[in-house]
């Protein structure tokens, strides 16, 4: 049997008999004797036959190769002096073989290196064509682990500390509209019927609160047919929780403990509570965006009042038309950033354009606060005006000051586009900053006279710029849901043919809820300090929504369909 893992003998006594199980990491032959580094999980150690010392393990440890599975039996011994290595937990010690074990071999060519000790750059369709190769290598092998971890931690705390309940909730279900396509699946006993795979549990875990069950939480497995990219896949996790009888203060406390201990018990990295909160007006006028980056600075401003009565009518026409002005301002701006970025054909004029804008007016401010710039900005701004944009921005000498002009939801866009991009490039970002915080009261139904313009009590959590989590205080009577589904323009035949069961369920004593989901996929890819979900996912999809391992979905034989009762209507092209 197995004694121990390879990287957890560390602490192993010298002279203590050890059985290991692994794969053959790497082999070398030093002039007689064989170093053969183990691998499993856990790390990696040393092993180690010669002729002499151990001579019944020599003849195998000659013919093993990488990636074979072997079982090895000997005795922890004590690295001499030279032969230390502080790179890995094992260095210290090193395995004396007295037998060793082929369990099975490797027949074919390996399509890439699999040994943590030689680094080659595979391209992302191989790796996802071999996954469970890829899912060997070390930087693979310990994003899943960190996954296991922060799952295990988010379990502790919910269930030891919190009292929340686990409740598997229905993962074929009926479609219900909620933002994205549903995937569906034809019922076989019910023909011409469909269910719906879940976009997430919201019905069935507001439903439990209807049931009593206070706290529950769920590692919910979610589908959604949605375009993909990096953070985006159409099967995903969450961690999903629903509360009853807390205020919105309460669980926004609850949930800022979560994150904590995860962070503490993962990364062991300290995070300070309360956490900040913006309200999503406030972040979108200082950010442009409801989910803002924090770690640096760069605040958009906004300068209608200057512009409104001014002489340069791009500005003042588009404030007149409902629109906004704001401005970027770059201290230093002058010297890191050129007009050819700015104009026509530069990487920032095509930032600014491929968000919606029309182009990037600019006012660089040189000695003297004087303004050096182009068209029409300048000589239609008043000695006052020139000042009231100098005290507003902050402006000083070196100053780059880019303006965006027109619909609010552009300006927003492309100017919170050129402020994360010219973060990165100028080196604002300090890539170990941890920034969490809450964006709170978004444009939803609040109250009942005007549902169309109100805010909700509603949250997001963000970690340096990406939303990891959304949740809110939930609807729970009847009158007012059947009013927010009007107003959202569904009919009460539609509403009731679509959540009827929910319209009755709370009918009959439904408690003040609320609740918030967390996309597990995406914490975990911060966490691991990775640029796409993927990498943190054991077999995910590609873009194309496809599994390169079992070349899935395919398509399926004629009988199956019958029985369904489906029939496919696609046609190849030509």
């Amino acid at each position: 049997m197995r004694t121990h893992y390879c990287g957890d003998l560390s602490a192993i006594k010298i002279e203590k008999s050890v059985t290991l199980f692994g794969w053959v990491d790497r082999r070398r032959d030093h002039g007689g004797v064989i170093f053969i580094d183990l691998r499993d999980r856990s790390g990696i150690v040393q092993i180690v036959s010669d002729p002499q010392r151990t001579p019944a393990s020599y003849p195998i440890a000659e013919t093993v190769r990488n990636e074979y599975v072997i079982k090895v039996t000997g005795t922890v011994s004590q690295r001499p002096t030279e032969s230390l290595n502080p790179r890995i937990a094992t260095g210290e010690i090193e395995i004396y073989a007295t037998s060793i074990e082929i369990l099975n071999g490797v027949s074919k060519q390996l399509p890439f290196v699999v040994s943590s000790s030689e680094s080659e750059s595979v391209r992302e369709d191989v790796r996802l064509r071999y996954r469970y190769l890829d899912l060997r290598r070390e930087r693979m092998s310990q994003n899943l682990q960190l996954r296991h971890q922060v799952v295990k931690e988010m379990r502790r705390f919910l269930e030891d500390e919190q009292h929340f309940i686990e409740v598997e909730t229905p993962i074929l279900t009926r479609s219900t509209p909620e933002g994205a396509r549903d995937y569906l699946v034809p019922s076989r006993v019910n023909p011409g019927q469909w269910y719906a795979l879940p976009q997430s549990p919201q019905l069935f875990k507001q439903l439990l609160m209807v049931s009593g069950m206070d706290r529950y939480y769920q590692i919910a497995r979610c589908f959604r047919d949605e375009d993909l990219r990096a953070d985006r896949q159409p099967e995903f996790t969450q961690l999903d929780m629903e509360m009853s009888f807390l205020s919105l203060s309460e669980i926004l406390a609850l949930n800022e403990a979560l994150i904590a201990h995860i962070f503490k018990k993962v990364k062991n990295i300290d995070i300070s509570l309360p956490l900040p909160r913006l309200t999503y007006a406030e972040a979108m006028d200082r950010y442009g965006i409801d989910r803002p980056d924090t770690r640096f600075g760069l605040e958009l401003v906004n300068v209608a009042e200057i512009f409104a009565d001014s002489g340069f009518k791009v500005f003042s026409g588009a404030i007149a038309s409902g629109g906004t002005v704001k401005v970027l301002p770059i201290p230093n701006g002058n010297e890191a950033i050129s007009n050819v970025r700015i104009k026509p054909g530069g990487d920032l004029f095509k930032e600014a354009t491929d968000a919606g804008a029309k182009g990037i007016a600019y006012i660089r401010v040189r000695e003297d606060y004087d303004f050096d710039t182009i068209g029409a900005i300048k000589d239609n701004l008043t000695e006052a005006q020139k000042q009231a944009l100098i005290d507003k921005t902050g402006a000083k000498p070196g100053h780059l000051l880019l303006f965006g002009a027109g619909d609010t939801d552009i300006v927003n866009k492309s100017l919170s586009r050129l402020r994360l991009v010219l973060g990165e490039q100028l080196g604002l970002i300090d890539p170990e900053k941890i920034n969490l915080l809450w964006v709170t009261d978004f444009p939803n139904p609040e109250d009942l006279d005007d549902l169309a313009q109100a805010r909700a009590l509603a949250y997001d959590m963000i970690f340096n710029g990406i939303e990891i989590g959304g949740g809110s205080l939930r609807i729970y009577q009847r009158e007012v849901q059947e009013k927010v589904f009007a107003t959202i323009g569904l009919s009460p035949e539609e509403a009731d043919n679509k959540f009827g069961f929910l319209l009755e369920a709370f009918e009959y004593g439904t408690p003040p809820h609320g609740g918030i989901a967390y996309g597990l996929d995406r914490l975990v890819m911060l966490l691991a300090r990775e640029e796409s979900i993927r990498d943190v996912i054991a077999f995910p999809k590609t873009q194309q929504a496809s599994c390169l391992l079992t070349s899935a979905p395919s398509t399926v034989a004629a009988k199956q369909l019958k029985e369904l009762s489906v029939a496919s209507t696609y046609k190849p092209p030509s």
